[in-house]
């Protein structure tokens, strides 16, 4: 390991400690972490509208769909962002902006982020602090740096951002234009409503999209997707902390994602088991961290 790598190391797990200052690791919620406390309660409840437009054709909507999808998955990423659990939906929620967002080393006020910081970068960090406002994706047009009309310019920087802004593995080619494709749909025009409270059914729905688009796709792409499966699978694990059965049911769902992503078996023991594990987390939600009044009696419990 070279010092800059040591160095991002020693930073991040600084980082962790900051934030255990504010938000306990002990909370099973990874966005705790990077919330403003006075934020937590309605943050880890609620979620902004997408604001995404509808794709024209099934071309485009699978492109936007696999876009979608490695949006919110740490794998993406890589380096110390995947180590903290972060993805581009972290200060991005839904494609927009995220004005609770906080997380040491990287912010200044809330909703701000330093794209030079050493913390995720051996590429781009200037050792300067300079946090910016971080962008609405669904924002007019005026207001964001890259145009979304000049061929491969977004995809170009899509690029970048991944394996140098986070020091990430090369994207899969397919993916890379997915996530174009994703970016380019998120439009003013789509808004529609508020926040809206975060529900099991869309998570549940992330996995069964990610593990349908695997099953068309091959190579890198496909393991992408069925991590994504995997990785929005812990993300309801911590909503279910404190239901054992629960748990142990997505362990069960996530150990035959594991065994299908190395290629040793299909689709058919899944298949089998799913419908029956997600009847029964539905069953449960309402005594999850689902639940925003749980949420808020867990936060004043710690």
């Amino acid at each position: 390991m070279d010092r800059r790598r040591a160095r991002a190391g020693a930073l991040i797990l600084a980082a962790g400690a900051a934030a255990g200052a504010a938000a306990p690791l002990a909370f099973p919620l990874r966005e705790a972490r990077w919330t403003a406390p006075s934020a937590l309660p309605r943050s880890l409840s609620y979620e902004p509208p997408e604001c995404l437009r509808p794709p024209p054709g099934p071309a485009e909507a699978r492109a936007v769909a696999i876009g979608r999808i490695a949006f919110r998955t740490p794998l993406l990423l890589g380096g110390q962002a995947a180590r903290a659990g972060m993805s581009c939906a972290t200060c991005h929620r839904n494609g927009r902006g995220n004005a609770d967002f906080v997380f040491p080393g990287l912010s200044g006020a809330p909703g701000t982020a330093d794209v030079t910081a050493s913390l995720m970068s051996s590429h781009r960090g200037d050792g300067i602090f300079n946090p910016k406002p971080i962008p609405d994706l669904a924002g007019p047009p005026s207001r964001l740096k890259i145009s979304r009309t000049a061929p491969g310019a977004l995809e170009n920087f899509i690029h970048g951002l991944v394996t140098e802004e986070f020091d990430g593995p090369e994207p899969p080619p397919e993916v890379l234009a997915a996530l174009g494709a994703y970016v380019r749909a998120l439009q003013p025009g789509a808004c529609h409503g508020g926040e809206r409270p975060l529900r099991l059914a869309d998570q549940l729905a992330e996995v069964e999209t990610a593990i349908a688009l695997a099953r068309t796709s091959d190579g890198d792409t496909r393991r992408l997707l069925l991590a994504a499966a995997r990785s929005t699978l812990g993300a309801i694990d911590e909503r279910f902390a404190g239901l054992a059965a629960d748990r142990a049911v997505l362990r069960e769902a996530d150990g035959e994602l594991s065994v299908i992503r190395l290629g040793r078996t299909g689709f058919t023991r899944w298949d089998s088991t799913w419908p029956a594990h997600r009847r029964r987390l539905v069953r449960d939600e309402h005594l999850s961290l689902y639940s925003a009044a749980k949420v808020a009696a867990a936060l004043r419990a710690r």
